[in-house]
């Protein structure tokens, strides 16, 4: 069975022995919870909610019903991610149990960040439902490689194949974009050939041996990459009314992408908005750009995030009400 399999670790000795644990491990929740409600309320202050409504009362019905339903498709197509794990590690969780603990992560993720959100809230959930450290991170590390996957061959192709005129204080020429483009496809497609054709079958991380999927697996994390970025796209390019074509708002959110990752700043908030205007404000006012990408942020950051919240303490106290009868 195609698998990303890990070596069992020797456990931590005196680990649970240590009484302080328990206290530190609530505390640091406590402050994760914490952290949330701030990033909540500091996104909130920094959104022109009153251009965010022109903006949505501006745009038709049918757009709105349109972007929030291709928003919808790209998180419940990554809710999916995991699931490739769940055969990979070969876990008994439910589908549905799988589903609501990526969508969550990827959530967190979106709106805190990846170490805070998608790491630390995949680890607390899984580690709840009962499974172990390994077990989490081959699931992590395979769900990551696809998100990735997808990105290294759509921006490697966009930027060799339709490089955008860049800004010049930005000192990047087309010619190295198109290079660095062509290094990112190849990338993608060297991971494929490695899983399908590579006898070497296992890669050590860390200290641990990560068994490479099969060829089948690759080219399966591949296509839901690309189509969940694609679907992204898809949000902001239909709230753009078609000002301009679709190929361009692909480009310009791996560019983005690439910036947020870069900068880490929570959500990529004021990055995404900064390089859509540096690339389109001359074909689009910056007003009107930065109103449909707060429309953007709404629809899939700001609605998924408030119902992850919602998602994760029902994992929660549905967890602890099973550990009470247990």
């Amino acid at each position: 069975m195609s698998a990303v399999a890990a070596e069992t670790a020797p456990p931590r000795p005196g680990l649970r022995a240590r009484p302080w644990w328990p206290w530190l491990r609530k505390g640091l929740w406590i402050a994760f919870f914490a952290l949330l409600g701030t990033l909540l309320v500091n996104q909130a202050r920094s959104i022109d909610w009153p251009e965010v409504a022109d903006t949505l009362r501006a745009l038709p019905v049918p757009v709105l019903l349109a972007a929030g339903g291709l928003a919808l498709a790209s998180h419940l197509l990554y809710a999916t991610f995991d699931l490739l794990g769940r055969h990979a590690v070969g876990h008994r969780l439910s589908t549905p149990t799988v589903m609501a603990v990526t969508f969550v992560s990827y959530a967190f993720n979106l709106n805190m960040g990846a170490l805070v959100g998608g790491v630390a809230s995949r680890y607390r959930l899984y580690g709840r439902l009962g499974l172990g450290e390994l077990q989490i991170t081959r699931v992590l590390v395979l769900s990551m490689v696809t998100n990735w996957l997808g990105y290294l061959l759509l921006g490697g192709l966009a930027f060799a194949l339709f490089p955008l005129a860049l800004p010049a204080e930005w000192d990047i020429s087309d010619a190295v974009l198109q290079i660095a483009g062509g290094l990112l496809a190849a990338m993608a497609l060297a991971y494929v050939a490695a899983c399908a054709f590579s006898r070497r079958r296992s890669l050590t991380l860390r200290g641990h041996a990560f068994a490479l999927p099969s060829g089948r697996t690759a080219l399966l994390q591949l296509a839901m990459s690309c189509t969940n970025w694609s679907l992204i796209a898809g949000t902001i390019y239909v709230l753009l009314q078609g000002s301009v074509d679709y190929v361009t708002v692909l480009t310009v959110l791996l560019l983005a992408a690439v910036a947020g990752v870069v900068t880490h700043v929570p959500a990529g908030l004021g990055v995404l908005e900064a390089v859509f205007v540096a690339l389109l404000g001359t074909q689009i006012p910056p007003a009107q750009l930065i109103g449909t990408l707060l429309a953007y942020r709404a629809l899939y950051y700001l609605a998924p995030l408030a119902l992850a919240v919602l998602t994760f303490l029902i994992l929660e106290l549905r967890q602890k009400a099973r550990s009470r009868t247990a």
